[in-house]
């Protein structure tokens, strides 16, 4: 065992200065007595051996935080910490010098920081510990050890509470056995997401064992029961188990018997009242009314008479009334119905969006969805509806034909104010107005002072029943307004955007990470009948098995609410999520802000990072900066970063890398190596550049980046070669091979990388969708109706690979039209509506009532 050489250096000096007083004072001293020679000495430091007033406790290392032990001892010449049997080197020891006011002795204290990284070192070996030892001119002490040890707590409970009917004033024994961790989790029960609290209820008890036992049940004790278990790493909840206390019925006492009817009978009755039967009970078993003949002389006779030709006219009037009051609701609604159809000027408005407007097929028959990409006319013969190519854009008006006022009377929620007129013109199906003009409108509403005036990422439009789409270009951000998604009779002003980060800060709690934008859709409170559709990205692994991802929403106070937690939706709420590997889609029945924020589970779980590289686009120096944006992995963060460097002047080097980073709480590393030596060197004094591993999982940074400032030992050096290596942990990393010429490389900034997107921002009506609005209706009327050998919706969603999400579209009135509009915002950029004829010819509903829509129907 190695010993450290400054103590026992000082302390062998110590030790000789005492020795030679001793025999100094031997000398000098003739017949003293042993005591004369001891007086000699400091009176505080004799026989003194240090004491600790502050030993070192045991602690626990949290994420990547190092943790700090401390020692103070007195009177002590010096103090040194010991880990696992080695000395720690008197460089880390930070050390603190003082007197103590009540005995006038010298104190000292020493600190030391342990890092998770130590401790990994011998971890599953033993337990890592601490401990110091005091010197004084008298002897040493040694503290007691502190044990450093690395927190966790495991996901999985061992044992999960489960769900159980019980009787009334029965006692009911929920089990809970926690997640393994360290230190051991703390467990409360939660009933309806409330914290039970046995000492104010006292018939509630928490066993040692942390079982929940409900003495007697109550009425009240029915609810949904958690068990959650925590330490100062995470916290996790169990599955809720519901209890559900019924009562059975019992019977009242017999009633009186009642007075001889004119049938010659008389009765008695009793309730099942005592008590009722509530929350699954069985009812009460037998007759709750009983009846015997009368005697003859009881009987009344009775004769009928004036009371029951009045009964019967009485009745015949009730009955007229109901035949005439039906007939004026059916006249009311059919010459309602007939207004609100014809708010549409020209019914080509329904069949003009079979093509994009202005692009025409390369031949009949052959439909063209992008001009981007190359149709497939493989199944082209299974759509032969022959499309009007005169046709290239409708012009004309929404207008109600009652007070415009009307159709913007909305009181569900502070929505816009109204148009300042009740038309709205469609040119080529899209939305045309001045941006700035909208925004700044929008933003003198109350509930939407706090919107960014950003033009460019913002989209919006005016729509009716006929639906439409928002898009905000090159971020992956859009809204999907279905047919009927708004009422008949309504027109609705409705935005999309983008928040940044900065503005709109979300309130994030221990382990968790935004991942995606906060986008914002509205106005909040409108009333829509069936689900839109928000289409965002977000930049994780996909794998739910590895997080808790939840759906945000902000209220109207401001404040943010949990509204979905992903993989467990339920069809009965108001929000539904797709989730692809790389895009969320959200069904939703209301507008609001939404961010998606997750919790990881586990150290596998890893977010996906964006790594792009830029340099200026002209260098007339020797010295040359590559400029490294670290980012989340979605496209509207990329867009932010390609107009900000535009700015710059600066320019893409090389195409951006996608990587994974682990919830391992360890820092990125970058760094630049195998340039060539002879043209070029580093200016960086370090090997590497580290990005710290919370300012990346927060997420709450859009971007980060680093610069590696190089220098060319020539002017006329151009060509630059090297290495970029990231890494998380040594081993695991990735290696970019650059090779570029910095004159000559003049690549444009959005030629390649950042399609910029063509689309209009905003279109309404037919032109937003693929499928044509009569070939829609057609395949919902033929597809909703169930269909015994199974070609009806369920097989459409097996085919288009969505049974996972049966159960939500089962839950619907038509559940087509929701796969239909699900196909529409995944295939908007590029779907093929050839390909879902095949699909449907696969089902079998190539007939021609579905695919052969004639003029005069369109």
């Amino acid at each position: 065992m190695s010993l450290p050489p400054g103590p026992f250096v000082r302390c062998g000096f110590n030790a000789a200065l005492l020795l030679l007083g001793l025999v100094l004072a031997g000398f000098t001293s003739t017949g003293g007595s042993e005591h004369a020679a001891t007086a000699a000495l400091p009176a505080a430091f004799s026989d003194m051996l240090p004491r600790f007033l502050v030993e070192p406790e045991d602690e626990y290392i949290v994420k990547n935080k190092p943790v700090t032990l401390t020692c103070r001892s007195t009177p002590a010449t010096q103090i040194y910490f010991k880990c696992n049997g080695d000395w720690v080197h008197q460089d880390d020891h930070l050390i603190e010098h003082s007197v103590d006011p009540a005995t006038a002795l010298p104190v000292m204290q020493v600190t030391i920081e342990i890092t998770r990284q130590q401790v990994e070192k011998i971890f599953g070996l033993d337990e890592y510990w601490c401990q110091c030892v005091a010197w004084s001119t008298t002897g040493t002490q040694k503290s007691q050890k502190a044990y450093i040890r690395i927190a966790y707590l495991r996901k999985n409970f061992e044992e999960e509470p489960q769900g159980t009917e019980v009787a009334l004033d029965q006692e009911v024994l929920l089990r809970c056995h926690p997640p393994e961790g360290v230190p051991q989790a703390e467990v409360e029960w939660q009933r309806n997401e409330d914290v039970l609290d046995p000492v104010s209820d006292p018939n509630f008890f928490i066993t040692s064992e942390h079982n929940l036992v409900i003495r007697k049940a109550r009425l009240l004790d029915t609810g949904n029961y958690t068990c959650v278990a925590k330490n100062i790493v995470a916290r996790r909840k169990s599955n809720s188990a519901t209890v559900l206390v019924y009562v059975d019925g019992g019977w009242s006492e017999w009633s009186k018997w009642s007075a001889c009817g004119a049938d010659c009978s008389m009765w008695r009755s009793r309730e099942c009242s005592q008590p009722s039967p509530g929350t699954g009970g069985k009812d009460c078993q037998g007759l709750d009314l009983q009846s015997i003949n009368c005697t003859s002389e009881q009987c009344p006779q009775t004769v009928s008479g004036a009371e029951d030709v009045a009964l019967y006219v009485g009745m015949v009037a009730v009955a007229l009334c109901l035949t005439l009051l039906l007939i004026v609701v059916v006249l009311v609604y059919r010459r309602k119905k007939e207004g609100l159809d014809a708010d549409v000027a020209d019914s080509s408005i329904l069949t003009t969006g079979f093509q994009p407007m202005g692009i025409k097929p390369s031949k009949p028959g052959v439909w063209a969805p992008r001009p981007r990409r190359p149709p497939h006319s493989k199944n082209s013969h299974l759509l032969t509806i022959q499309p009007d190519l005169t046709t290239t854009s409708y012009q004309g008006t929404l207008r109600s034909r009652h007070d415009t006022t009307g159709k913007f009377s909305m009181t569900n929620g502070p929505l816009l104010d109204p148009l300042p007129n009740g038309s709205h013109t469609l040119h080529n199906g899209k939305l045309n107005s001045d941006p700035a003009e909208f925004v700044s409108r929008l933003s003198t509403q109350t509930y939407f002072k706090t919107l960014p005036r950003d033009v460019a990422n913002t989209s919006y439009g005016t729509f009716n029943f006929l639906g439409g789409r928002l898009t905000i270009p090159n971020t992956g951000i859009s809204l999907l307004i279905p047919p009927e998604a708004i009422p008949r009779g309504k027109i609705y002003e409705i935005y999309l955007t983008v928040q940044r980060k900065e503005d709109l800060r979300l309130p994030l709690a221990g382990c968790q990470t935004l991942l995606s934008p906060i986008v914002s859709c509205g106005p909040p409170g409108v009333v829509l009948s069936r689900p839109v559709i928000l289409s965002m990205d977000h930049c994780f692994d996909a794998c739910l098995d590895n997080w808790a991802v939840r759906l945000k929403k902000q209220n109207y106070e401001g404040a943010w609410e949990d509204v979905l937690l992903m993989g467990e939706e339920l069809v009965s709420e108001p929000y539904y999520c797709q989730l692809e590997a790389e895009t969320c889609r959200l069904f939703t029945e209301q507008l609001g802000t939404f961010a998606l924020v997750g919790e990881s589970l586990h150290m596998g779980a890893a977010k996906r990072l964006r790594l792009v590289l830029f340099s200026d686009a002209y260098c007339s120096t020797l010295e040359y900066n590559i400029r490294v944006y670290c980012m989340d992995d979605t496209q509207d963060v990329f867009k932010e970063v390609m107009q900000m460097e535009r700015q710059l002047g600066g320019r893409l080097i090389d195409e951006p890398h996608v990587l994974l980073f682990k919830d391992s709480y360890h820092n990125l590393r970058l760094s630049i190596h195998d340039m060539p030596q002879a043209h070029w060197r580093s200016k960086l004094l370090a090997g590497y550049q580290e990005i710290p591993f919370y300012h990346i999982w927060n997420g709450s940074q859009r971007y980060l980046h680093c610069t590696f400032t190089l220098e060319r030992l020539s002017l006329s050096t151009c060509e630059l070669t090297c290495q970029l290596c990231v890494w998380q942990l040594e081993g695991e990393g990735q290696s970019f091979a650059l090779d570029f010429n910095i004159a000559k490389d003049t690549r444009a900034l959005d030629a390649e990388f950042l399609l910029m997107d063509s689309n209009a921002t905003a279109l309404a009506g037919p032109s937003a969708f693929q499928i044509p609005y009569l070939i829609r209706q057609k395949i919902c009327s033929s597809l909703d109706a169930p269909c015994p050998n199974g070609a009806d919706w369920r097989m459409l969603a097996q085919r288009l690979k969505l049974e996972r999400h049966m159960s939500f579209f089962a839950s619907k009135a038509s559940p087509t039209s929701v796969i239909l509009d699900l196909w529409e915002a995944q295939h908007f950029h590029s779907g093929n509506i050839n390909q879902l004829a095949t699909v449907m010819a696969d089902i079998g509903k190539q007939e021609a009532m579905i695919f052969l829509v004639s003029d005069g129907e369109c």
